[in-house]
This record gives C-alpha cells, sequence and structure tokens, in this order.
C-alpha cells in the first residue's frame, strides 16, 4: 500500500473534503484527489462518496480512516519527538469531561497543566454522555463508572461518595414521616422516594418528599445549604460545608463508590502527551480521596 498516498486520504477525511485538506495543508487540490484514485484502484474499493457539494466516507473508507488515523499521528508524533532529541510532551491534547468534575476542577486542573507543559494545546470538552472516542478524536476521556469497553483501558484516579446532607435548621427524619428533599434527577411531581442511608445507629431508610429538582449539583448544594430539604450529594462537594456547619451529615448513601476514570484507546500507543496528562492527574489526586478534590471546590 502506498504510505503517502494513504497519508493523503486520512488528511481529506479529517477535514471532509479536498478543497477544505487543500487549504489546510498547502497541497494542490488536484494532487490529493489524484493520489485519493490512486488508492481507491489498489485497494479495489471506492473510499469515498463524491457528492456535486458533499463528499462522505463509505463504510469502507470510514473502517480504514478509523483504523489507519492513530497510527499516522502517532508516526507522526515519534518522528517529531526523535528529530527534537527528547520525549517532552508536546501537539493538541483533547479531553472530554463529565460535568460535575469540570465545573468543580478542571478550570484549575487545566491552568496548572498548561503552565507545566507549555507545547501542550490542551482542549477540554465537557459533556456527561458517553463519547466515541476515536470518531471524535478524543485522548483522553474522564468518565464515572464507566461501563466495560474492550477497546479502551484506563485507571481510577479518583474515589468519592454520596451522603444525605441537610441544614441545621431541617429536623431530622423521625418516624416514617417524609422529609422535604431537592433533587437532581428526572421525574415529575411531589411522588415521595426512599433513601437508604447508613449512619452511626445501622442502616436506616427515610421516605424524601421532593420540593425541588434542579439540574446542577451546585444548585442542589446550595438550595439545601438554605434549608428548603435535604439532598444526596457527593462528599467533595460538601466537606466545606460540612466543617464550616452549614450543612449536617444524616448519613452515607447506600450503594456502589463514586469511582472516576481517565481513559484511552487500547489500541493507540500512549503518547507522550497522554502520559504526561494521566501522570499530571496522579500527582494533583495522590490518593485519591474526596478531599484531594474537595480542595479544588471554592
Amino acid at each position: 500500500m502506498d504510505f503517502l498516498a494513504l497519508a493523503d486520504f486520512n488528511l481529506v477525511a479529517r477535514h471532509g473534503g479536498f478543497g477544505r485538506a487543500a487549504r489546510e495543508s498547502g497541497r494542490p487540490k488536484a494532487t490529493l484527489s489524484r493520489r485519493v484514485a490512486d488508492l481507491e484502484s489498489e485497494l479495489g474499493l471506492r473510499l469515498l462518496e463524491r457528492g456535486a457539494r458533499t463528499l462522505k466516507l463509505t463504510e469502507e473508507g470510514r473502517a480504514l480512516y478509523e483504523r489507519t488515523s492513530v497510527l499516522l499521528t502517532e508516526i507522526d508524533e515519534t518522528a517529531a519527538e526523535i528529530a527534537s532529541g527528547g520525549q517532552a510532551p508536546r501537539g493538541r491534547l483533547r479531553v472530554s469531561a463529565p460535568l460535575l468534575f469540570s465545573q468543580a476542577a478542571m478550570g484549575k486542573l487545566a491552568a496548572r497543566f498548561a503552565l507545566k507543559h507549555g507545547e501542550v494545546q490542551l482542549e477540554v470538552t465537557t459533556e456527561d454522555r458517553a463519547v466515541d472516542m476515536v470518531e471524535e478524536g478524543y485522548d483522553v476521556v474522564i468518565r464515572v463508572n464507566p461501563d466495560p469497553d474492550a477497546q479502551l483501558v484506563g485507571r481510577i484516579f479518583l474515589r468519592d461518595r454520596l451522603v444525605v446532607v441537610a441544614s441545621p435548621t431541617l429536623a431530622r427524619p423521625a418516624g416514617k414521616a417524609p422529609v422535604p428533599a431537592v433533587l437532581r434527577e428526572g421525574g415529575t411531581g411531589d411522588e415521595t422516594v426512599t433513601w437508604e442511608m447508613r449512619s452511626r445507629s445501622g442502616t436506616k431508610r427515610i421516605a424524601a418528599k421532593p420540593v425541588l429538582r434542579l439540574s446542577s449539583l451546585f444548585m442542589v448544594r446550595d438550595a439545601a445549604r438554605a434549608g428548603v430539604g435535604a439532598a444526596r450529594l457527593p462528599l467533595s462537594l460538601v466537606t466545606h460545608d460540612l466543617r464550616a456547619g452549614k450543612l449536617t451529615l444524616w448519613g452515607d448513601v447506600e450503594g456502589p463508590e463514586i469511582a472516576l476514570w481517565a481513559l484511552y484507546p487500547s489500541r493507540r500507543l500512549l503518547s507522550a502527551r497522554v502520559s504526561a496528562f494521566l501522570d499530571f492527574l496522579k500527582e494533583a489526586f495522590p490518593t485519591g480521596s474526596p478531599e484531594e478534590l474537595a480542595s479544588f471546590i471554592d
């Protein structure tokens, strides 16, 4: 297979067309078109569907792009590192992180990483959905309790847990009477929900009657501070308030712990910039405790 033709095909696929690829690379459009056609002829496959105004990958073209784009990037990076005489991290690093972690810590973390690794162009996207790392071009994805994925590997760098908290002005539950609650979850109406929690006196179930439903855990925390109702929140988010007496701890929520993972494609050689970012997370959270995350929260 012609390596240069494969590289030109990846260039066109990445930019979504011959014209844009030519402008971005400074290569003649006709040259790119000819090389891609030569590659199609060599493989006996159509890789691109060419319309009057649009161009898109065929199923075979998409498979070829997904399997070779990462390898070509690694080859370019390796050549650059060898030429520079070192393994200093450099280049673009795209990270996807969940909303709460981003709001709590990612701004400060990104700034510290940029100051430490000035040759890395860090880009952080905040979203809770499951992104396609290869298709969307992410180097690292941070996720909470992710489902197993054979295509990804990673490590836990932070652990947290849910607790039930309330303002000191709100009476603790007595008997079966429901307590007012602030929720961050779907649903409508004021139907009562059941919370199961552990405290010093043992496991207990309480009835929680929603009085507010909010889309942000920071909003839920602020409402709980104001005494509107009890709330289930990550310990890291309320550590300062518990110490200051703005909130009181009713108990730990029964259920699995919250584990934050840093994930990356298993088939990809670990680049210097990805390795640097993973090491940076380890330095920022050496024990991975909720209190370490709380130190980033104002």
